[in-house]
């Protein structure tokens, strides 16, 4: 018998890969060899299965996040790096028409992922720039709030705009020209990162 757990990882797979909107229950269940009762006996409907997939996903990042701040306290510059060098990590799984999908067709789903990157935007990576700031890291005339609205609200927009970037570049090249060099611009110079190199 099929966890609920197990259910979400392989779902979430499969959503990020063809899209949402793409992968239906019979479909699932197919490949999970169980019937499509078995996934109505944990979600009421496929959009709960969406929402409930990527609340997994997210929450799983969230604990890497917390991992990341927890273990670089003293540095909170390097904690953004390794925040977005996993957030990248997830990203380059996802075709662009799962998040297309998300916001045409699966509005909970949508929200909880949009509520998500403000959160991460507009709260986790600010504090640590404006923590980084406080340091001395950052230069003292840069706009903490205003560099995460240009460069680290909704990379994710970026690097799907029109194509999946991750198609056309690797997913070092992408992370060090949206996160590397936009921090290099707004440090301080003593500020000394190996990432920097």
């Amino acid at each position: 018998m099929i966890t609920k757990t197990e259910l979400l990882k392989h779902s979430i797979a499969k959503f990020t890969q063809c899209g949402s909107k793409h992968v239906t229950l019979d479909d699932l269940a197919s490949s999970l060899g169980i019937s499509k009762k078995t996934i109505y006996s944990f979600f009421k409907n496929k959009e709960d299965l969406v929402t409930s997939s990527l609340e997994s996903l997210i929450n799983e990042y969230k604990e890497d996040i917390n991992r990341v701040v927890n273990s670089n306290g003293k540095d909170p510059i390097l904690s953004v790096i390794l925040i977005y060098q996993r957030g990248f990590e997830y990203l380059k799984y996802f075709k662009p028409s799962f998040l297309f999908d998300l916001e045409k067709y699966y509005p909970k789903a949508n929200k909880l992922y949009t509520d998500f990157i403000k959160e991460l935007s507009n709260s986790i990576v600010l504090d640590l720039l404006k923590k980084g700031k406080e340091l001395g890291d950052i230069r003292k005339d840069i706009n903490v709030e205003l560099v995460v609205k240009i460069y680290f609200f909704r990379i994710d927009n970026l690097v799907f705009k029109k194509d999946n970037l991750f198609e056309s570049y690797s997913e070092q090249e992408l992370f060090k020209h949206l996160v590397i060099y936009n921090l290099k611009g707004i440090m301080a110079s003593h500020y000394s990162n190996s990432y920097f190199e």
